[in-house]
């Protein structure tokens, strides 16, 4: 089995690859969420975001595939990098470059895979993005544009290391960041028919904790109010801290009724939180939430003010004392 070429920008692709300081670095679960979105939307055995180093391939996110990287001589991304587009292979054992591989005749048994490059922010194919299967499939039916905007919020990702799109208090994404993540997400949950709900929290009572206990006691409850919001979220769930005490949180895979569910979950969170604190806050939040229709083009920005207008409901609903725990839900026009 011939290893696959070297890329014809070898030198600077490496040079680009080990100027992040990204190799061998603690797993992030920004990169494990991508991996578990393609798993659930592909239904595959594996997923993962790969970096190619000289000789080996290191696996920054791997779901379904044990050990932490593999000798870049039997590696399919490999082969991906070499190509501007998406490469698909439809059973390992009919195609030449992959029929003796160790990967095929033995574990993973591969025989689907699709992989699609990873570029860093100068442009330089620096790994892919890829999900694998012990079983063959036809390579006209698999979608590559989702897979293609997968790869490209593992870019932005990886783009945050060198961009300021993460929000240093919180550690969440910041708007720039929530942005550029989101309206991917939202593309690839529309070109597979999944719903998409945004969540908006808005912490109630910011200004008095700053006012009665300091600034210092306020960043303690944003930073409380994201973890949070973290635990009950799911995996996969896009959260950001948009600004001041905002949060908003995209759910591909989510209708309305699920994300109500979380919220409920919260304000219990919540309320466990206060009974246990030692702090001398309580925390309460305001939440809305809007529903995208599956398969319709939506702004995120147009979904998340629908999901503000129902928060802002919920808030004013508070404070007029009809239900301290209201939750409002609206939906796009």
């Amino acid at each position: 089995m011939p290893p696959p070429d070297l890329h014809p920008e070898e030198t600077r692709r490496l040079t680009a690859l080990h100027a992040l300081n990204i190799l061998d670095s603690e797993r992030e679960e920004r990169f494990d969420r991508l991996t578990r979105l393609a798993q659930r939307v592909f239904k595959t055995q594996a997923a993962q975001v790969n970096l190619l180093d000289r000789d080996r391939v290191w696996f920054k996110s791997s779901l379904g595939m044990d050990g932490g990287e593999a000798e870049r001589s039997t590696s399919f991304c490999g082969h991906t990098i070499l190509e501007p587009g998406t490469t698909v292979v439809g059973d390992a054992t009919s195609d030449e470059r992959f029929a003796d591989n160790p990967y095929v005749n033995g574990d993973p048994n591969i025989r689907f895979y699709a992989g699609h490059p990873i570029t860093a922010p100068g442009g330089e194919p620096i790994g892919t993005f890829c999900v694998f299967d012990d079983t063959p499939r036809d390579t006209a039916e698999f979608d590559e544009e989702t897979l293609r905007e997968l790869a490209a919020m593992a870019e932005a990702e990886i783009a945050s290391l060198s961009l300021a799109i993460g929000d240093e208090l919180t550690g969440l994404s910041n708007r720039r960041g929530f942005e550029m993540l989101g309206e991917r997400l939202l593309e690839a949950a529309r070109r597979v028919g999944l719903p998409v709900t945004a969540v908006y929290a808005d912490l109630d009572n910011m200004k008095p904790i700053n006012d009665r206990f300091g600034h210092d006691a306020g960043d303690r409850a944003l930073i409380e109010t994201a973890t949070i919001l973290g635990w009950v979220l799911r995996n996969s769930d896009l959260l950001a801290r948009l600004g001041g005490d905002e949060f908003c949180a995209v759910l591909a895979g989510a209708e309305a009724r699920e994300a109500a569910v979380a919220a409920a979950r919260i304000e219990e969170a919540l309320r466990a939180r206060n009974a246990a604190t030692a702090e001398p806050f309580e925390l309460a939040i305001s939440v809305g939430m809007a529903e995208a229709d599956p398969g319709k083009t939506v702004d995120l920005w147009d979904l998340t003010a629908a999901a503000d207008a129902a928060m802002l409901a919920a808030k004013r609903a508070k404070k007029a004392g009809r239900n301290g725990a209201e939750t409002a839900g609206s939906g796009l026009p």
